[in-house]
């Protein structure tokens, strides 16, 4: 939440911390651009330096290209030119010169304003599906009075999910009900669909209630 960056931010001034944010779903975690950016801005706001990754795989769709960005905020000229020189080296001996489609057809939708309109309102749909998803899931699960608590399901947000589940309880959704997911119990979100809700939910019942 909002307060809670502000307590984050707090400690990390007073111990002189760089922060280092990871932005991989800004759009698909609520819906709005805006609201999903407010931690980083908030922190430009209080005067740090910082990084921060952004990834366009996910919310243009862009996988295979791998696109995305480090953004730099520097307090001074002469901190953004050391920054840069050294990105330079890095960039150099790293990739050189990386494939330009995936970045041409983000600079292109993000620079245009109907193109920019239109992606926002399709990541939104998608954003809106997602936590759909989380919360029909959630209701199936505590309808069905499955053990446990269930409400982080739909407390975390982007496409995937700790369920909590243990690896035994993993193995039994793949081989017994081929329900993919990762040995953590971490599932990807955008694989539920309104025709496999029901499935799903009674399939994690039965893991829960017999391993």
């Amino acid at each position: 939440t909002p307060e809670q960056w502000k307590q984050i931010a707090a400690v990390m001034k007073r111990r002189f911390l760089f922060p280092f944010f990871d932005s991989a779903y800004q759009g698909f975690a609520s819906g709005c651009l805006d609201r999903d950016a407010w931690a980083v801005r908030f922190f430009v706001s209080e005067g740090f330096e910082l990084f921060c990754a952004q990834s366009f795989s996910k919310n243009f769709g862009l996988y295979n290209e791998r696109v995305g960005n480090l953004s730099i905020v520097a307090k001074d000229a002469d901190n953004v030119k050391r920054v840069l020189s050294q990105m330079e080296k890095i960039v150099r001996t790293t990739w050189s010169n990386p494939p330009s489609q995936g970045a041409r057809i983000v600079a292109t939708t993000l620079s245009t304003p109907e193109l920019f309109a239109e992606w926002k309102d399709n990541v939104r749909t998608m954003a809106n599906r997602v936590l759909q998803m989380r919360a029909e899931l959630r209701s199936r699960l505590e309808a069905l009075d499955t053990p446990g608590t269930w409400h982080h399901i739909t407390e975390q947000i982007g496409m995937f999910s700790y369920t909590g589940l243990n690896i035994k309880q993993v193995q039994y959704l793949i081989k017994e009900k081929h329900i993919y997911l990762m040995a953590s119990g971490r599932i990807n979100m955008c694989g539920l669909t309104t025709k496999n809700l029901d499935y799903v939910a009674k399939s994690i019942y039965e893991a829960v209630t017999k391993i």
